[in-house]
């Protein structure tokens, strides 16, 4: 009763927003970039098979699946130089829930302050720069249902006076069985208030987002994870995209993903290790994703499980 329940009430705004096709009406773009080289190598299907406290940004329900306290530095070197970083914190208090802290950060170099009479540079400096902060909060609702939400505080700053403020909310739930480790997630993401610079204001980039995963081959040593996952934006058609894990021993990953109906994006792929240093969990995550006219984006990650 309470899975139906929480189907029913995530699959509502999808029917409002199926309404909507309205390219570049959205603000806040940055939240859409996807903060994960595993996430990203498995073309952003990772909405029902996140870990750790990378679920901060994907689906904060699946934080209590994490016992122990988890650390990730994300870096993903964007176009034209732009820099686009996330670190997040997630721990598990056992009976009381699960606390994730997170940071992304999209910010350019120092650039020069030009004018039509100084096109050489007036001297001054500036940066441009969005941030989001976010505090995540889950809860086991059965043995098999978990709920989670994430509330940020976003800020833009294009140049001195030139900044704005928004606050949103993501809420989330997951569903994990024991056939093959299946897992179905959802998440109506960024929802909140409107971006406004001077006199012009603008909704953030809300999105519906769900999707599954299982592990289609089980062997002794190794296993392969097959995962799926469709989204409605506010702004745009919906996309879906798939991915493909193959997890040797735990310590070795190899991945592959495809978005469909994306109008930049398509094939994206990576690699990952996991090696055990004195009981704590050290993890490294590298992928490259092909935005066709765009030229590639290469991600790094660390993680470490305490």
């Amino acid at each position: 009763m309470i899975l139906k329940s929480l189907i029913l009430f995530f699959m509502f705004p999808i029917f409002l927003l199926s309404q909507y096709e309205r390219p570049g009406s959205a603000d806040a773009q940055f939240l859409k970039i996807s903060i994960s080289p595993r996430g990203s190598a498995l073309g952003d299907a990772l909405i029902s098979t996140v870990q750790g406290a990378e679920a901060t940004y994907y689906n904060s329900a699946a934080l209590p699946l994490q016992n122990r306290t988890d650390i990730v530095l994300n870096h993903t070197q964007w176009f034209a130089g732009i820099k686009h970083d996330f670190a997040a914190v997630a721990m598990n208090f056992d009976d009381y829930g699960s606390l994730g802290i997170s940071f992304t950060g999209l910010y350019t170099d120092e650039m020069k302050v030009t004018t039509p009479l100084q096109p050489e540079g007036t001297g001054e400096t500036f940066y441009s720069a969005n941030y989001r902060i976010g505090l995540s909060y889950a809860q086991n609702l059965t043995d098999r249902v978990t709920i989670g939400t994430t509330i940020s505080y976003i800020t833009m700053s294009l140049y001195k006076d030139f900044s704005a403020n928004a606050v949103s909310v993501d809420i989330a739930t997951l569903y994990v069985s024991d056939f093959h480790g299946f897992r179905f997630g959802m998440q109506i993401a960024n929802f909140g208030s409107n971006i406004q610079y001077v006199n012009e204001s603008f909704p953030l980039p809300t999105n519906f987002t769900f999707g599954m995963g299982i592990n289609a081959l089980e062997f002794e040593n190794q296993t392969v994870l097959l995962s799926f996952s469709a989204m409605k934006p506010n702004e745009g058609a919906p996309q879906a995209s798939m991915g493909v894990e193959w997890n040797f021993q735990n310590m070795l990953f190899l991945r592959g993903g495809y978005r469909i109906n994306h109008s930049v994006a398509n094939y994206s792929f990576g690699a990952g290790i996991k090696v055990d240093v004195v009981g704590y969990l050290f993890r490294f995550d590298y992928s490259f994703s092909n935005f066709i006219l765009l030229n590639a984006v290469h991600r790094f990650g660390l993680g470490i499980t305490l």
